[in-house]
């Protein structure tokens, strides 16, 4: 039995690569006669079949930089960047699209998302299984995402098959079929998770938080859905958002790895050839800062069973790229990014309310807040709420202890590495930074941006982003004794959990 199913296997995985090769085939001379043609990667050069333009970066001045970016243009439009790096035999793709939640169709929240859980279910060429095992057999990965902004395309694969699982990211990319049986079983999973989330307080509320921050800017949806756009979901609506939304114009592909940059332009326009959609030019939200809709408000999401309070409290913030960024995330640090900041210090280690608490910013393209995030036992609800307030206050008014502030820059500067370390970070950074526009000297002057903080920065900083208005409260928990706890906060809204379904 075993030696079957293994032989069955292995009789899928030849005719899966077979089907993804085959593409390839017609192409391979083509792609020999470019690289043929390709000059020295020391020199810039333009090959006009592929567009190619190696674009070396300035000297660095600093020991931490990316690697020299190479850039190209298919003749479908798809923007490519190539990084050569070694020295193991890996490289990590990702496909960059600027088609996350933000472009949800009216009354389809959660459509982005579910579009891109469902683009490597099937193609033209390969059904799921085949797609997956011929991923798996090389050793390889791949899987897709969104977030606020983009759908991204993931691919990790060893460096022998690029070409192929190129290939394979292709195919689903440009030509995904979407099965009719495929969709509706992605529907009843996501509504199962609905009904599961209700179980999940942390869930609840951070879902509840997010929409009461943006009110109805595009921020505010559900990234995954809810309940009732979910279920109106069918598969032409998926079909008709990729159509619409993904393209090669508003695309962009970073390829980072030991491959040289001309065979990365080369395989691109192999795999990419033919693919047309999408909009003609990237589309971005207008950028702007301002207070929040219910700023001051209090909102109490009631779920009777609990004994501990779920506590949010959220102000406006700025978007990835802001002058402020650097100011304000040595602030935070030294506030409730670190364990030994001083909301961790006062409210965990000084007063036992929790087990943890942290203040961040999320920062997307066209803009962010600032916010805190924690829980407690039920009595101590208010507490944890005063004590946390009095502490972002205190930063607000008087900034940052000297040491306080040298400290955060340590430990930011010390973690920053981490983000070069591998292939796969490599990619994401560099896609983060040409889809937000940070300018490619971003990794390189890192440190010493951050470094180049005063304390003084850090009080300009704080005076506009520790609360300067009255925040946004939501608390999940037990509202009977909850809410007279809330009294004086402002004014306060009753929801039940199942409103967050």
């Amino acid at each position: 039995m075993a030696t079957r199913k293994i032989a069955s296997v292995k009789k899928t995985v030849r005719k899966a690569a077979k089907a993804v090769r085959k593409p390839a085939a017609s192409a391979r001379k083509k792609v020999a006669a470019v690289r043929a043609k390709a000059p020295a990667r020391s020199k810039p050069a333009r090959n006009k079949k592929t567009k190619l333009t190696l674009v070396p970066q300035p000297a660095a001045t600093s020991a931490l930089k990316l690697p020299e970016l190479h850039e190209s243009t298919t003749s479908t439009g798809l923007k490519v960047i190539a990084a050569e790096r070694g020295p193991l035999p890996l490289i990590s793709v990702r496909l960059i699209m600027r088609a996350g939640g933000v472009w949800d169709p009216p009354g389809k929240d959660g459509l982005a998302d579910f579009t891109a859980r469902l683009m490597r279910r099937g193609t033209q060429k390969l059904d799921a299984d085949a797609i997956s095992e011929a991923v798996e057999f090389v050793g390889a990965s791949l899987y897709a995402g969104v977030n606020e902004d983009v759908l991204s395309v993931y691919l990790t694969t060893p460096a022998e098959h690029f070409s192929a699982m190129l290939d394979v990211l292709g195919q689903v990319v440009r030509e995904p079929t979407f099965p009719e049986q495929e969709v509706l079983d992605a529907r009843d999973r996501a509504l199962a998770q609905f009904a599961n989330d209700l179980d999940d307080p942390s869930a609840i509320a951070d879902r509840a938080f997010s929409r009461v921050l943006w009110g109805d800017h595009p921020y505010g949806r559900d990234l995954g859905g809810i309940k009732r756009t979910v279920s109106t979901f069918t598969r032409d609506d998926v079909v008709r958002f990729h159509a619409e939304r993904t393209g090669p114009r508003v695309s962009m592909l970073t390829v980072v790895g030991a491959i040289a940059p001309e065979t990365v332009a080369a395989e691109a326009e192999r795999a990419f050839a033919g693919w047309t959609g999408g909009p003609d030019a990237p589309t971005e939200l207008p950028r702007k800062q301002e207070p929040l809709a219910k700023a001051g408000q209090v909102l109490l999401i009631d779920k009777p069973d609990q004994t501990q309070s779920q506590v949010r409290l959220g102000g406006p913030g700025f978007w990835l790229g802001h002058e402020d960024y650097f100011p304000a995330t040595a602030m935070n640090i030294a506030l409730g990014g670190g364990f030994t900041s001083r909301l961790m210090n006062e409210i965990r280690v000084n007063r036992g309310l929790t087990y943890g608490v942290s203040s961040y910013f999320d920062t997307m393209s066209a803009g962010g807040v600032f916010a805190l995030s924690t829980f407690t036992k039920t009595a101590s609800t208010r507490e944890i709420i005063d004590v946390a307030l009095e502490q972002i206050h205190g930063v607000r008014d008087g900034g940052l202890k000297p040491r306080e502030l040298k400290d955060a820059q340590s430990y930011l500067a010390g973690l920053y590495p981490l983000r070069t370390e591998t292939n796969e970070s490599v990619a994401s950074v560099i896609g983060d930074v040409r889809i937000h526009g940070l300018g490619d000297d971003w990794v390189e002057k890192f440190r010493d941006r951050l470094r180049a903080v005063t304390p003084r920065d850090v009080a300009r900083v704080a005076k506009k982003y520790a609360f300067a208005d009255a925040p946004v409260i939501v608390v999940l928990g037990k509202a009977s004794e909850v809410k007279p706890l809330l009294e004086g906060l402002g004014p306060i809204t009753v929801v039940p959990a199942s409103e967050y379904e």
